[in-house]
């Protein structure tokens, strides 16, 4: 396979995936700003803080990683029965018998109605293939695998933002610094959920950031109160 095949085949399976990494990489954000500033706020100590960060992020990306499979592999074995179910020679006929008026329904007049009918109702294949199609059913279910894979890696790439400026940094600096680039990919991955999902991009990008500070104000909380419980 040569470099431009695999780019490309890279290239389609990202655009199949989008909606999968845009969601593990808002998890992963979201997920990790509470964990490490739960910590960050209890201790001065950035070994402390990389460990709870590392720890999560990669926990919850492998965590991510198997929801993404399991989610996938129940709807494509969905898919695979359902296709089956309309193979079946008593759900094809009854399906060829409700044609007709299915197109009149449709706005077709009723020549065109007994026209389309007549062309798909001998063809077992066709009339299976229309059925599913009027169900709104994926003609290729999506790959488990691809969609595991894309998930880990956008779960663990976004969950490594909040975390890197706590290896560079002291931790009061890198606390800002960590919450500065955190709310700059928040708010990325807020305009693209609103591309993808043909939302108003304001009120995602709102959503999405309010997130991600209700996020780490818990994750402040918790840290604190469980800090002044066993502190001593």
């Amino acid at each position: 396979m040569t470099i431009v095949a695999t780019f490309r085949r890279l290239r389609s399976s990202l655009a199949n995936s989008a909606g999968t990494v845009v969601f593990g990489m808002e998890d992963g954000t979201v997920s990790i700003f509470g964990l490490i500033f739960g910590v960050a706020a209890t201790t001065a100590n950035t070994a402390t803080v990389l460990i709870a960060g590392a720890s999560g992020a990669v926990a919850a990306a492998v965590s991510m990683m198997a929801g993404a499979y399991l989610d996938v592999e129940t709807t494509r074995d969905a898919i695979d029965a359902r296709r089956s179910l309309v193979q079946s020679d008593r759900a094809l006929d009854a399906f060829a018998a409700s044609l007709t008026d299915r197109f009149k329904a449709a706005g077709l007049t009723r020549e065109q109605s007994a026209a389309l009918t007549g062309a798909v109702r001998g063809n077992r294949t066709a009339l299976g293939g229309l059925m599913l199609a009027l169900q709104g059913e994926a003609e290729t279910p999506l790959n488990p695998w691809e969609q595991a894979l894309w998930m880990l890696l956008a779960d663990f790439l976004a969950a490594a933002v909040p975390i890197l400026p706590f290896v560079f940094a002291p931790i009061p600096q890198a606390r800002i610094i960590s919450g500065v680039v955190t709310i700059a990919l928040l708010i990325g991955l807020g305009i693209g959920r609103a591309r993808i999902a043909e939302r108003d991009t304001l009120r995602t990008v709102l959503e999405t950031v309010c997130i991600g500070i209700a996020a780490a104000l818990a994750g402040v909380f918790v840290g604190v109160m469980i800090d002044r419980s066993f502190g001593g």
